[in-house]
């Protein structure tokens, strides 16, 4: 299989080419830089400079098999309004370019699918309430950029290609993401549950990313949202307790929502709130979770 990934240099997209290559595939990167992505990943890779306004070349996307798309500026960062803006840009604006430069190849040139990057921000703060992919969308910035990023990748829909929106929650990986930044407080002894600690958090192993995009590649029946979660969302609470047994410290400091609101502004509220995203479809289809227990997750990724 062929497979055009953007976002390849990030942290998904290098384990994804990864796994790829690990099992016979022929990865092709879109990037900014397709020298250095190139040399980085060991794929042909290919520039697309501006990936929000112009649609990428047609000779990464001929040929492919499959598209997965993971551009996106980061969203843990203070969110100023220039800093909105990009977050919001770089997802909505380059989808919209990636599904225009499908268009333009003939029909039987196209890919058959496209993986799509999304969020389980889809849903909101919605307390205790267990959230499956029929679950409707939450009202707040990242809910109503979710619902416009899914809403540029459904429209491959119409040119025949079949999409998967894959709605990722808090990724555990050795690298990036929600651990690198607590693990300094909490190897320092002084980490603990945020805001009280009941929000829900909808983790997953990078591992298990991975293998859900793979599965959603090669799976014909899986196709528009699914939440790539772990089997069981855990509290803030719980995960800081776990993380400090893994790490052998104190995991019981508290730490306040006005403090993290201080620190981080109107992005705190992604800690401060949650969803307890379920991967029901995943589920039904029998997708084989790598990592289902915290712990182990944890373990593998500290």
């Amino acid at each position: 299989m062929r497979v055009a990934v953007t976002g390849a240099t990030g942290v998904i997209g290098g384990a994804l080419v990864g796994e790829l290559r690990g099992r016979g595939d022929e990865p092709v990167a879109l990037s900014r830089d397709a020298a250095r992505a190139k040399e980085r990943l060991r794929v042909d890779a290919y520039d697309w400079k501006a990936p929000k306004s112009e649609p990428p070349p047609l000779d990464a996307l001929r040929g492919s098999d499959g598209v997965v798309n993971l551009l996106g500026e980061t969203i843990a960062q203070r969110w100023s309004d220039d800093a909105r803006r990009e977050i919001r840009d770089s997802r909505i604006l380059t989808t919209r370019k990636l599904v225009a430069g499908l268009a333009e190849l003939p029909e039987g040139e196209r890919p058959r699918v496209l993986v799509s990057q999304s969020a389980s921000g889809w849903y909101g703060a919605r307390g205790e309430e267990r959230l499956d992919e029929a679950e409707p969308a939450g009202d707040d910035f990242l809910a109503r950029l979710t619902v416009d990023w899914e809403a540029e990748a459904d429209r491959a829909e119409e040119l025949g290609v079949r999409v998967v929106l894959t709605r990722t929650g808090v990724v555990l990986s050795e690298s990036g993401g929600a651990l690198e930044k607590m693990l300094p407080f909490f190897k320092l002894g002084v980490g603990g549950p945020v805001a009280g600690g009941d929000q829900y958090v909808p983790w997953i192993h990078l591992d298990d990313v991975v293998g859900a995009f793979l599965f959603a590649l090669d799976n014909d029946a899986l196709r528009g949202p699914v939440n790539v979660t772990a089997p069981e969302p855990v509290t803030n609470k719980e995960l800081s307790r776990t993380l400090g047994r893994v790490l052998h410290r104190p995991a019981f400091a508290p730490v306040p929502a006005l403090a993290v609101k201080t620190l981080y502004g109107e992005m705190a509220s992604i800690v401060t709130t949650g969803q307890r995203a379920v991967p029901t479809r995943l589920q039904e289809l029998g997708y084989e979770f790598r990592r289902p227990d915290l712990e182990q997750a944890l373990r593998a990724a500290t």
